[in-house]
């Protein structure tokens, strides 16, 4: 498979010169661009996206430390920089020492040498793959050892789809749903699939923050700045510099601060509280809500252009009573993750308490369903966790399986779905009665259900049921 050439962008006003370093460089598979001053350079940066920029530092309209600050202000969201070489006249050493402190990788004084001016190249160019290299490695480590949204449901496919999709950008995202959906989760899996993953990850919970100190949590503020101000204090903005900055329940703001954060988006900088100096920032704004911000345009609450700022890609996390089918996956995962938190030998739940947990609503979702296992994992003796276990409200819910289904209370249930959650209740219970008589073998459960080995192992896989729980 051929891979992608390196870019190198010869910047400098001299055609002879400009012509001179791309003849030396043929020897090095790149691409090679020209720009014949700052100002054509950076233009070009934009869309050119090099790797290595080769740039003189006497030029007009715009010299070369001036294309080295902006250059570092427009490519510091990149995972990785272009690498920045001055070219300065003989003598000029202190200039050269100046762009480095800039940010410039190295220097050459003119007359360079050929081969000097080739060695530095291949140098940069080696460092920058090592780094590509080493961002891959370390997404490919956080996507196996994170924490990832449990779930083989539609709706969570979808999830992972978009994920997979919007986290490589630098895009704004907005997560909605209910409480205890897992939103913070989510946002904080987005950061971690990203260039940003070795950046800082900040997170504030806008409604748990009295509204006269939201400011000073985001911008930070300078001593003296209001009573109770004794020293200087980074916000979340500052701290968040080159990673993700998460809001959750961004809806809870004041109408001046949503202004304020707007600017912030706008401009990438920012003053602290009672300060003077404009603070650049280069972060990945991440923002959360259970509100409808459509509605809360409507009435006043939410500014309509902030809105369309932080949600150019939104995700809906859906209740899990919408998704039902993640129920056993998810009830299975925390049981093994409390069982060996807490030293009790729980190994599995019991057909009738899962079927409990699989019919109940859920109003506080998946935050609410981990309490109830836990509890429910402290309070279970043996090695089942059985409906007696659970707390009083699922131990009344009414069962489909029983025969006691209220055609007067179905909710939003339709009849396919109903009819749906009967047979997974009876397919679950048949199933576990069948690897409980055969000490979770499977080819014999199979034999014993008259069954392909094969189609029960998906069945098994689709209701979350796990043979080692009826293995003695």
């Amino acid at each position: 498979m051929e891979t992608c050439k390196a870019k190198i962008l010869i910047v400098d006003d001299e055609g002879t010169a400009r012509y001179a370093m791309r003849k030396a460089l043929q020897s090095i598979s790149a691409d090679i661009k020209e720009a014949k001053d700052g100002q054509a350079a950076l233009e070009l940066i934009q869309s050119y996206q090099p790797d290595v920029v080769l740039c003189d530092m006497n030029m007009p309209k715009m010299n070369g430390m001036d294309l080295l600050k902006a250059l570092a202000s427009i490519q510091s969201g990149r995972a990785v920089p272009p690498l920045v070489v001055v070219i300065t006249a003989y003598g000029s050493e202190k200039i050269a020492v100046e762009a480095m402190k800039a940010g410039a990788f190295d220097y050459l004084s003119k007359p360079y040498e050929i081969d000097e001016l080739r060695l530095v190249v291949k140098k940069m160019l080696d460092q920058i793959a090592l780094k590509r290299e080493n961002i891959k490695l370390k997404q490919e480590v956080g996507k196996k050892t994170g924490i990832d949204i449990i779930g083989d449901s539609p709706a969570i496919q979808q999830i992972h789809r978009l994920v997979d999709k919007v986290a490589p950008t630098d895009v704004t995202v907005l997560i909605t749903g209910e409480s205890g959906t897992g939103k913070e989760l989510l946002a904080r899996n987005i950061h971690r699939a990203s260039p940003r993953a070795d950046g800082p990850y900040i997170t504030m919970n806008c409604a748990a923050i009295p509204r006269d100190l939201v400011e000073s949590e985001l911008f930070g503020h300078e001593k003296g700045a209001f009573t109770g101000a004794i020293d200087q204090r980074p916000g979340k903005f500052e701290l968040a510099h080159q990673g993700t900055l998460f809001l959750d329940e961004i809806a809870d703001m004041s109408l001046d601060t949503q202004a304020k954060i707007l600017r912030v988006l706008e401009d990438q900088s920012f003053t602290r509280l009672g300060g003077k100096d404009v603070i650049h920032a280069n972060v990945r704004l991440i923002s959360a809500t259970n509100k409808n911000l459509e509605n809360e345009i409507g009435i006043g609450a939410f500014r309509r252009d902030l809105y369309y700022r932080i949600k150019v890609m939104e995700i809906k996390l859906p209740p899990l009573r919408q998704r039902r089918e993640d129920i056993p996956l998810l009830a299975n995962y925390y049981l093994d993750q409390f069982a060996s938190r807490h030293g009790k030998p729980v190994k599995r739940i019991s057909a009738l308490a899962m079927r409990r947990l699989y019919e109940y609503d859920w109003p506080g979702n998946i935050r609410q369903l981990i309490h109830v296992i836990e509890q429910s994992v402290v309070l279970a003796e043996g090695e089942k966790l059985t409906i007696e276990d659970l707390p009083f409200e699922l131990q009344q819910t009414q069962t489909s399986a029983s025969g006691t289904i209220d055609i007067h209370n179905l909710g939003a249930a339709s009849f396919a779905q109903m009819k749906a959650q009967v047979m997974a209740d009876f397919e679950r219970t048949i199933i576990e009665k069948a690897l409980g008589e055969t000490n979770g073998n499977v080819s014999q459960a199979a034999r014993l259900l008259l069954m392909k080995r094969q189609f029960l192992q998906a069945k098994m896989k689709r209701l979350g049921i796990a043979v080692t729980r009826h293995r003695k």
